[in-house]
């Protein structure tokens, strides 16, 4: 006797359909899952058996020859439960009809209920580009799997419940698809922040081109604060980008039944003692990193000198092509890393040096050390730098409030919709391919002649020339201008401080 069962597995971020096969044949009974299963899988046996004891189904005292398919792709994880009690119970007995255009995919507990698993709206996406129609999913992530819109999706809490449903004793109602709900009220707001205009100013360029920003200054001057408020002044995460968040952060296992979904941009800020697997990913079943769990949000990286050298490198390939591939033996993954790096420094090692105090008691052997903790080739990588001064008394006590975020973010969307009607979808000023640089970013006359100066008297390198000419596009866009003034390049250059230096 034989049953068959569809269901679903995960690799990387991307999901794919798994075929369940179960074969019954005379002997002593034993219980084997070939198909090149995880040792998770191959303890199902004891979960599938007990389960299926407790949730009242006969359990076949036979041979029992269970085959996952593709056979020469790894299975990983508990998710493969359900759809081999199924396929177990369905072979066993023929009044359990299994329909061929459903998936299956949950953990089961010792007495038949559902347990949550990872990565289902990665599974339910795949499910989506076949000819499954329906999907049953534990409970707890019924909300996730009903993003993949096209699917009818059954959130099951037990076994019995779901034999019940599958005999038409007591049919299930399916998940209602809801739109996610986008958070509007922020905790931390930039009116909060006394002082520091100039920086105020460059975090809005960079969140209105998706910029790349270091900000530079002795302890206490707020860049802390600063940076801890930037998600504040961003526009609202779209579908798509809710739907690749929630992807990420569902195979990262950082989704519960209380946050099924991600729908605020992520902002990560990760300690300096990471290393670098911690933050492109790894593992020997490779998991996301923190520049994926970043994606469509920010990664704040305060005393950037402080972090280990090889940690930081991994960061310079991402930040190019928005995306970080870990290859071990067994496979490669790839992962989205599209994301706003802001990062934090002191000027020196005592964090006074420049300081009208003259408190700064650092040779200038041990600035140069500390400076060269951040290679040039990740500095160049870097759209803006700004330096961020010592707050003065008066800038404290001074009566009235400082503009609002949510002011901010209205002029942070008009700039990114000008930039989304010119560029269509997925791209902003800082994400431009050459081409489209080339064709949208070429600043007047006498923009050009300031840009000359500026890239022989600074020693700027062709990626600093790329860097200047699109935060240029993003000021003009601000100032709602068509062309790129030599105002608008005159700013930008300013944002290259650490090249001067």
């Amino acid at each position: 006797m034989i049953g068959r069962v569809r269901s679903l597995g995960l690799s990387g971020l991307n999901g794919y359909e798994v075929g369940v096969e179960c074969f019954l044949s005379g002997g002593l009974p034993s219980f084997d899952i070939v198909g090149l299963p995880d040792t998770a899988v191959k303890e199902s046996r004891e979960r599938v058996r007990a389960a299926a004891k407790n949730s009242d189904l006969v359990f076949p005292q036979r041979r029992i020859t269970v085959n996952l398919t593709p056979a020469d792709k790894r299975k990983e994880g508990s998710v493969y439960d359900l759809p081999i009690m199924l396929c177990v119970a369905s072979a066993q007995d023929s009044a359990l009809v299994i329909p061929d255009d459903a998936a299956f995919l949950g953990e089961l507990s010792l007495t038949g209920e559902l347990r949550p698993v990872n990565g289902v709206l990665s599974m339910a996406l795949a499910a989506r580009s076949t000819d499954i129609k329906t999907i049953f999913v534990p409970k707890d992530n019924a909300r996730e799997a009903a993003l993949a819109q096209g699917l009818e999706v059954f959130g099951i809490k037990t076994v019995r419940e779901l034999v019940r449903h599958l005999t038409g004793e007591r049919v299930v109602k399916p998940e209602t698809a809801r739109p996610p709900e986008i958070p509007e009220i922020y905790c931390d707001d930039f009116r909060d922040v006394r002082g520091q205009e100039n920086v105020k100013r460059a975090l809005e360029i960079a969140a209105a081109g998706a910029h790349n920003i270091i900000m530079s200054g002795p302890p206490g001057s707020g860049k802390s604060m600063l940076a801890q408020r930037l998600p504040s002044i961003l526009p609202a995460l779209t579908y798509d980008e809710i739907l690749e968040c929630t992807q990420i952060y569902s195979v990262a296992k950082l989704l519960t039944a209380s946050v099924p979904l991600v729908t605020s941009r992520p902002f990560r800020s990760p300690h300096h003692t990471v290393s670098g697997a911690g933050l492109s990913g790894g593992g020997s079943n490779p998991r996301p990193g923190e520049i994926s769990l970043a994606h469509n949000g920010v990664l704040f990286l305060d005393e950037l000198p402080e972090f280990p050298r090889d940690s930081l490198e991994v960061l310079r390939q991402p930040m190019e092509d928005g995306t970080i591939t870990i290859s071990r033996a067994a496979a490669a993954v790839s992962y989205p890393a599209r994301f706003m790096l802001v990062a934090a420094m002191n000027p020196c090692k005592c964090g006074w040096h420049g300081h009208e105090s003259w408190r700064c008691t650092c040779t200038a052997r041990s600035l140069e050390q500390y400076r060269a903790r951040i290679s040039g080739p990740l500095l160049d990588r870097i759209d803006m730098h700004v330096n961020v001064r010592h707050v003065e008394y008066t800038e404290l006590v001074e009566p009235g409030g400082a503009e609002s975020s949510a002011v901010i973010r209205e002029r942070v969307g008009r700039a990114r919709d000008i930039q989304r009607s010119r560029y269509g979808e997925g791209f902003y000023n800082a994400t431009l391919p050459a081409e489209l640089r080339e064709k949208f970013c070429k600043p007047d006359s006498k923009g050009s002649e300031l840009l000359e100066s500026a890239f022989s008297r600074l020693g700027l390198t062709a990626r600093s020339y790329d860097r200047i000419v699109k935060v240029a596009r993003t000021i003009a866009d601000l100032a709602g201008s068509e062309s790129i003034e030599s105002g608008h390049i005159a700013e930008a250059v300013q944002y290259r401080r650490l090249d001067r230096v």
